[in-house]
């Protein structure tokens, strides 16, 4: 008799299963660039005047896909016929590949298999495959935009395109595995505090780009007309402020922060007033940057955002801080400053902490010359939110533990039992607060039942601790007394 064993991959093992995550991360990336295709292709045909073919709009859609995933491009086709970069990235733009990726490693954790013998990868191993088959097709645009008039620039491609998908890989799979945190309940605490921080600054930098935007909304509408004629010019710059909406959001954040953002070589916008010659180019969102001059005090109250900011997140560390010492506490808010520094200069960049990740990709190069500088400039960006979460948010976190040891708020109160064992079903647990009286009578009397209660004795006597439990009395046998019985029950 012959057995026949069956290979892993017919069972549909782990390298089956890495096979389909690479084939996961291919589609996620055929799915970004071919809807950008698609939306390029229609502005094309939709055109009075398109000035090239359809290869030209497939090269400009590869260029975009690759521009959203924060890779620089260079423009040949200048005035001057000189090439000029071109590094200012949409972020709306780049939700959509990101959602792509994140999904595709998410949803390879999750997927569950045909049958039993189906093994799942790990999730260093999913987000390996679905990263290198989103690569692979990732490679074959760059190739393919080298031959158009928006070609890659080659050592931001290896740079940025890598770090963008590992980044949004890992981002699914942590979704996947239900998103631990870190076992140190500091760290936890950290982490939560940068993201509520960054949420309120970016949140009103928001609202002071909207404010100022609509503060100079006649501007706005004149560029706005100035710019296309014709219906199908006016609905491609409309799409294009929209995907640059959230880089106006950053460009606020970092306008309250101080250091602002750079409007071409020698140009410098920041809440005390606007130096140097702004060389901006006519475009809707640009109107809502502030005037030549001085800035008075509307432009100072910008600095209320990163101010309500640390106000959040010092305030989230220090709630939580109860049970901590000082120096613990500290630790805790220098973490949760430098995580919100990185992100921010990240992201005034073209892409030290969050922040920094922020500002490097909504600013960037627009050209050569003067506009080589143009948007937030990433270290100052993110120096400066480190330099306001670290300078206010330590000590706001130190005062509100401090405050909160003195006078315990009402959820101390209230579980002040929850580190007690789990008490028995039936049982009723009772808190009783032990603050003093503030009326001199009302003390008198509470001593004297005190008194009275300690010499009845020890059946009666009270004690000191903070949490007690009452329950009902079990009944017991039943007694015999003058010749029937009775059961001895509750009083």
């Amino acid at each position: 008799m012959t057995h026949v064993t069956e290979h892993p991959l017919v069972q549909g093992g782990r390298s089956a299963a890495l096979a389909t995550a690479c084939v996961r991360g291919g589609v996620a990336a055929g799915l970004g660039i071919g809807a950008l295709a698609v939306l390029v292709t229609a502005g094309w045909i939709s055109s009075p005047y398109p000035d090239s073919g359809p290869g030209g709009a497939l090269h400009l859609a590869a260029g975009l896909w690759l521009l959203a995933h924060g890779v620089d491009l260079v423009r040949t086709d200048t005035l001057s016929g000189l090439p000029a970069p071109l590094g200012v990235v949409p972020m709306l733009l780049a939700a959509l590949p990101v959602w792509l990726v994140h999904r595709a490693a998410r949803d390879t954790l999750d997927a569950p298999g045909d049958d039993g013998d189906r093994r799942r990868p790990s999730a260093s191993g999913a987000v390996g495959a679905v990263a290198g088959g989103y690569l692979l097709v990732a490679a074959v645009i760059v190739v393919h935009s080298e031959s158009g008039p928006l070609p890659a620039d080659l050592l931001s491609a290896g740079l940025w395109l890598p770090a963008v998908v590992v980044a949004a890989a890992g981002a699914g799979a942590w979704t996947a595995c239900g998103r631990p945190l870190p076992e140190q309940r500091q760290a936890a605490v950290a982490l939560r505090a940068a993201g509520l921080g960054l949420v309120t600054l970016f949140g009103g930098g928001a609202v002071v780009a909207a404010v100022s935007l609509a503060w100079h909304a006649g501007e706005a509408q004149a560029g706005y007309a100035g710019l296309a004629g014709e219906w199908s010019g006016r609905v491609a710059v409309l799409l294009l402020v929209l995907a640059l909406l959230p880089n106006m959001a950053v460009w606020g954040a970092a306008y309250g922060l101080g250091p602002g953002f750079a409007l071409g070589t020698g140009a410098l916008a920041t809440p005390l007033g606007l130096v140097g010659d702004p060389a901006a180019p006519p475009f809707p969102l640009l109107a809502a940057l502030p005037d030549d001059g001085r800035g008075g005090w509307i432009h100072w109250a910008a600095v209320a955002v990163p101010l309500a900011a640390v106000v959040l997140q010092g305030g989230r560390v220090g709630r939580s801080a109860r049970a901590w010492t000082a120096r613990d506490t500290a630790l805790t808010a220098l973490g949760t400053a430098w995580g919100c520094g990185a992100v921010v200069a990240v992201v005034s960049a073209p892409a030290g902490g969050p922040l920094v990740l922020l500002a490097a990709a909504s600013g960037g190069p627009l050209g050569t010359g003067r506009l080589s500088e143009f948007g937030p400039v990433w270290w100052l960006t993110g120096g400066a939110a480190l330099l306001w979460t670290a300078g206010l948010g330590i000590p706001l976190a130190l005062a509100l533990r401090a405050w909160r040891l003195r006078t315990p708020g009402r959820g101390e109160r209230r579980g002040c039992c929850a580190g007690a064992a789990p008490r028995p079903k039936g049982l009723r647990l009772r808190c009783r607060s032990r603050r003093r009286p503030r009326c001199p009578r009302l003390r008198r009397r509470v001593r004297r039942r005190r008194t009275r209660a300690s010499t009845a004795g020890p059946a009666r006597s009270t004690t000191s601790r903070s949490c007690t439990t009452s329950s009902r009395r079990t009944p017991g046998p039943p007694a015999i007394r003058g010749g029937r019985a009775r059961t001895a029950g509750p009083r």
